[in-house]
């Protein structure tokens, strides 16, 4: 397979394993997302592939986009160098939702923000107690994106995103479990491990058949994340212009209540 700079790539039978290698946080940016759709793709032409599973090495899943202290972000609210990396970003991101085969989802930390759209790519996540579920795009003065805004309320129902979304409310994995967010919870040292024990169960049945009801439940999800992504990145490039984006992203990373003001 291709060589990954921030991935690694294995196959264990039918089970293809995509591990994010950028600990502790393995925070996101567009070569991350571009390299992971590529994998997934990659499993798609592999004929002896029949399911993948999507984790990470060390403390967190993924904790979203790396603002560091918010001291260096231009005026438009991007980091250096950034040049419109969102929109860029998003089109890779839908690419991840247009891949043919189940994905399994070993979440072992937090996956925050962007990482929570992360997590919501694969098909089943299987968490443990260690794990943490928080869309916190509010709590920086951001409005939600990689897809979070049609994702999440179809997987959980709009009260319940919504009370995410509004509040930035952190979820362990019992709490996950219980709003059907997560699909299994396991000790932390067994979470890959089951995930791909999950993914090889899915193998087992025949893989046609598993990728045509895929399709047929998922029909139309991709496009409706492009849509999704569409609106949320033009909302997030308006708030990243407001003093209290700047003010949210000093707040989290000072470990302390933001002083958001509305404008």
């Amino acid at each position: 397979m291709t060589q990954f700079t921030d991935i690694g790539v294995e196959t264990q039978g039918h089970v293809g394993i995509v591990e994010i290698r950028r600990p502790p946080h393995n925070f996101f940016d567009m070569s991350l997302i571009k390299q992971i759709a590529d994998a997934f793709e990659g499993f798609d032409k592999d004929t002896n592939i029949r399911a993948g599973v999507l984790c990470a090495d060390g403390k967190s899943f993924c904790a979203g986009a790396n603002f560091g202290d918010g001291s260096k972000l231009d005026a438009q609210g991007n980091r250096p160098n950034e040049n419109q990396m969102g929109g860029h970003l998003y089109q890779e991101a839908v690419r991840l939702f247009r891949t043919k085969k189940p994905i399994v989802g070993a979440i072992q930390g937090p996956a925050i923000g962007g990482g929570l759209g992360l997590a919501l790519v694969p098909d089943f996540r299987v968490a443990c107690a260690e794990s943490r579920f928080a869309a916190n795009f509010t709590r920086l003065g951001f409005h939600p994106g990689f897809g979070l805004t049609y994702t999440l309320p179809r997987l959980i129902g709009d009260q319940k995103a919504n009370m995410m979304f509004y509040t930035g409310c952190r979820l362990n994995g019992e709490e996950a479990l219980k709003i059907g967010l997560a699909d299994k919870v396991v000790p932390l040292a067994e979470v890959r491990s089951a995930a791909i024990a999950l993914a090889k169960e899915i193998s087992e049945s025949a893989p046609l058949a598993v990728q045509q009801t895929r399709a047929t439940v998922r029909k139309g999800m991709a496009d409706a994340v492009k849509a999704a992504t569409d609106h949320e990145l033009k909302v997030q490039s308006e708030l990243r212009q407001t003093e209290d984006f700047k003010e949210g992203v000093r707040a989290v990373n000072e470990r302390r209540v933001a002083n958001f003001q509305g404008r």
